[in-house]
C-alpha cells in the first residue's frame, strides 16, 4: 500500500485490497458566488423575438394551406392551370390576412418560442398603455429618487451647519 491508503493487508477482509477514488465526491469550487454582484445584470430583460423566424413561420403556414388545397384539387382531377390559379388566389388572400392579423399568445405551443415572446411583448405593451406607465420607466426608480432627495437634504443640512459655524 502506498501513502497509508487502504488496508494494511487484505487478508481476512474478503476484498482484494484495491483502493479506488471516490468519483461521487464533489470538490468545492474556488471563488464561486451563487448570485451576480452587479445589480444591472440581474435586471429582467425581455427576450426579443427574431423577426425573420416569425416571418418564415407565417409564410410556412400559408404554404401548408396552399399545398393542402393543391393536393385536394389534384386528387379531384382538376386541370393544372385551374390548380395554379386557385392556389395563387388562396396564397394572395392568406398573405393579405397574415399581414393584417395580430397574433395572441393563446393556442401557441411551447416550442414556438419566438411567437410566445412576440405575444408576451404585445401583452406587456398593452398593459403598460392601459396603466399609463411611461416607456422610459425603470423598475425601482421611485426608490432611487427618494434616496437622492434624502442625500440632497442631508448635504444641505451639512452645508447650513458649516455656514453657521463659520459665521
Amino acid at each position: 500500500m502506498s501513502s497509508n491508503v487502504g488496508l494494511t493487508t487484505p487478508r481476512g477482509s474478503g476484498t482484494s485490497g484495491y483502493v479506488q477514488r471516490n468519483l461521487s465526491h464533489l470538490r468545492p469550487r474556488d471563488n464561486f458566488a451563487p448570485y451576480p454582484k452587479d445589480l444591472d445584470s440581474i435586471k429582467h430583460r425581455q427576450r426579443q423575438p427574431d423577426k425573420d423566424i416569425l416571418k418564415h413561420d407565417r409564410l410556412r403556414e400559408v404554404e401548408v394551406k396552399v399545398f393542402d388545397l393543391r393536393d385536394r384539387l389534384e386528387d379531384e382531377g382538376v386541370d393544372e392551370d385551374e390548380i395554379e390559379a386557385q392556389t395563387d388566389a388562396l396564397r394572395k388572400k392568406l398573405l393579405a390576412d397574415t399581414d393584417s392579423s395580430k397574433a395572441t399568445g393563446r393556442g401557441l405551443k411551447p416550442h414556438q418560442v419566438h411567437e410566445l415572446a412576440k405575444a408576451k411583448i404585445d401583452e406587456t405593451e398593452k398593459l403598460r398603455k392601459a396603466l399609463g406607465i411611461r416607456e422610459d420607466y425603470e423598475e425601482g426608480s421611485h426608490w432611487k429618487k427618494q434616496e437622492e432627495r434624502l442625500r440632497d437634504a442631508t448635504l444641505e443640512r451639512v452645508r447650513e451647519d458649516g455656514r453657521r459655524e463659520a459665521a
